[in-house]
């Protein structure tokens, strides 16, 4: 009977050590957030648009991490979609909207804008200047093409506008494997 108490006692002590060990490791060792989210927010625009159903993109970024769909993010396009399918190792669903869209800034009509400061205060990266009362303009290289300033706007002066391609932005289009197989047989 001493010997079955001496075992159970032996044994409750062992236990309460290693309880006590892993509670000291849970606060020493702790990870502040989560380091797949972290990594996938990396990835995302941070456009803070909220087009994927999100506040921003480091709640999106939790979301994916926690196993939500990877392909809600229209300003990301199929690169970043690409990108955290990479980092997860999964595969690269179509994008879950209706079709990309080309890169789009804000314009203000100038002379129509009232001041009422409504566009600064939607828009998430501050690409909008202006000050009360006064005419506001868009930073054009600072502007994500969120969509978030058109709605607030009282008079309704603002609009998205197509980036125009510029020498710097402009690429060779990528041949097709028709043209590729083509060019092959004619060399041959």
């Amino acid at each position: 009977m001493t010997t079955l108490l001496l075992a159970v006692g032996v044994l409750l002590a062992l236990c309460l050590a290693c309880g006590a060990l892993l509670g000291y490791a849970a606060v020493r060792f702790r990870v502040d957030g989560d380091p797949v989210a972290e990594q996938v927010n990396a990835l995302l625009p941070q456009t803070q648009c909220g087009q994927c159903g999100y506040a921003g993109c480091k709640p999106y970024a939790e979301a994916i991490a926690q196993g939500d769909a990877i392909n809600k993010c229209p300003p990301g396009g199929a690169a970043t979609i690409a990108a955290i399918a990479d980092l997860l190792d999964v595969e690269a669903p179509a994008l879950d909207a209706p079709a990309e869209t080309p890169p789009r800034v804000a314009f203000i009509r100038e002379a129509e804008c009232i001041g009422c400061t409504k566009c600064i205060q939607a828009c998430p990266v501050d690409a909008i200047v202006g000050a009360a009362r006064q005419m506001h303009t868009v930073i054009a290289s600072e502007c994500t093409g969120c969509d978030l300033c058109v709605e607030p706007c009282p008079v309704d002066c603002i609009e998205m506008r197509d980036l125009e391609v510029g020498v710097r932005e402009w690429k060779w289009p990528l041949p097709s494997a028709q043209l590729i197989a083509s060019d092959r047989g004619q060399a041959a």
